[in-house]
């Protein structure tokens, strides 16, 4: 019999409503405690956990014993203070949506807390299907990883609580709040840190014509990101909002001496054009010898229903409660939350200077 874990929600919006859907499909793990400001967003979480109880505060949430821990799913701006007043209260195992942080100023205050308990953040895109198969087989097949290229072609930002999304002062930008899972890919897959970045990037058709009480969205839609690494290979990031027709919403090659894969990822249910998405698939393509094999990956229907994630967040919660349990450790740390952050940070630097950015200058 599994141990019986209980977790806090801070922030039940629509990526916190996905956390729920899917630690409830998980056996011996419930949501006992939220907190969640917006009254819309708290009744529907109401309807999704009626047995848990709305906290006030975060003192509150944390003022009952009974929690194994607490899962951040806030507006990103909120993170790093919400941990700050999680330590000051009672430190309880986190796991904490990307992006970690939104500025400089959070990553030194984040550094100097020390939290004493695991913290794992949230990079859903890890634990994709076809990306995970696209992981496990990337160095045999391409000899060493060389050349990494990653196309996302998605649908705009969506309509958030407060509309924070459509401001980089809330979100940290773009490359930071929606690109931080491909600057942490990148770091995975080349196993090597980021010396050097470039962008070219604009608002060139979403948000355009927004106002929000006098204020203009000032969000990138698309855009182009080329990091250089230590050990001399190369990734390109290729980020395009409005694509939603797209068959596949990410796509990934990796190229060495031997050979060449590429995972094809589709996006979510509910944004598909036809209300069916094609399935997830991995694509092994040898320099010589040999046809390319392709391999799918289905995911069941009701983990697709669950989260827009191809079922990612599902299989990460998987992980984090048995590294709960005693069971595994953390696999996205607080370093790799943060470097991701960073590339991020200095994609928009790039983008708005003009000019390649060195990550040692941040």
């Amino acid at each position: 019999m599994v141990k019986r874990l209980t977790y806090g929600m801070i922030g039940c919006g629509m990526m916190g409503q996905e956390h729920l859907r899917n630690i409830a499909l998980l056996e011996g793990v419930e949501v006992t405690r939220y907190l969640e400001p917006d009254p819309g967003m708290a009744g529907a979480t109401a309807r999704l956990i009626p047995r848990a109880i709305r906290a006030a505060t975060i003192g509150d949430m944390l003022g009952h014993g009974d929690l194994d821990a607490v899962i951040i799913a806030s507006p990103n701006y909120l993170h790093v203070p919400q941990i700050m007043e999680i330590a000051n209260h009672r430190s309880l195992p986190l796991l904490v949506e990307k992006p970690l942080y939104t500025t400089p100023e959070q990553a030194e205050a984040l550094q100097a807390i020390g939290y004493p308990q695991p913290i794992w953040v949230a990079m859903e895109y890890r634990y994709m299907p076809a990306i995970a198969a696209f992981l496990e087989h990337a160095d045999a097949v391409t000899g060493g990883p060389v050349q990494l290229a990653i196309r996302e072609h998605r649908f705009p930002f969506l309509e958030k609580v407060g509309d924070w999304n459509r401001f980089n002062a809330f979100s940290g930008g773009t490359f930071v709040e929606k690109c931080c899972h491909f600057f942490d890919l990148m770091r995975l897959i080349l196993k090597s840190e980021p010396v050097r970045v470039m962008a070219s990037a604009g608002q060139a058709v979403n948000h355009r014509d927004e106002d929000y009480a006098g204020r203009a969205p000032d969000i990138l839609d698309s855009g182009f990101v080329i990091v250089e690494f230590e050990n001399g290979s190369r990734a390109m990031l290729e980020l395009c909002m409005f694509a939603e027709g797209s068959g596949y919403q990410e796509e990934l090659s990796l190229v060495g001496p031997a050979g060449k894969i590429e995972a094809l990822v589709p996006g979510p249910v509910r944004h598909a054009p036809t209300g069916q998405v094609p399935v997830g698939k991995v694509i092994v393509s040898p320099r010589q010898g040999s046809a390319p094999v392709t391999t799918e990956f289905p995911v069941d229907p009701n983990l697709l229903e669950a989260g827009d994630h191809n079922g990612a967040t599902f299989f990460q919660h998987q992980r984090f409660a048995a590294m709960l349990r005693g069971q595994g450790a953390v696999e996205v740390t607080l370093g790799d939350g943060a470097r991701a952050v960073a590339m991020g940070l200095a994609a928009q630097r790039s983008a708005e200077t003009g000019q390649a950015v060195r990550l040692d200058d941040l």
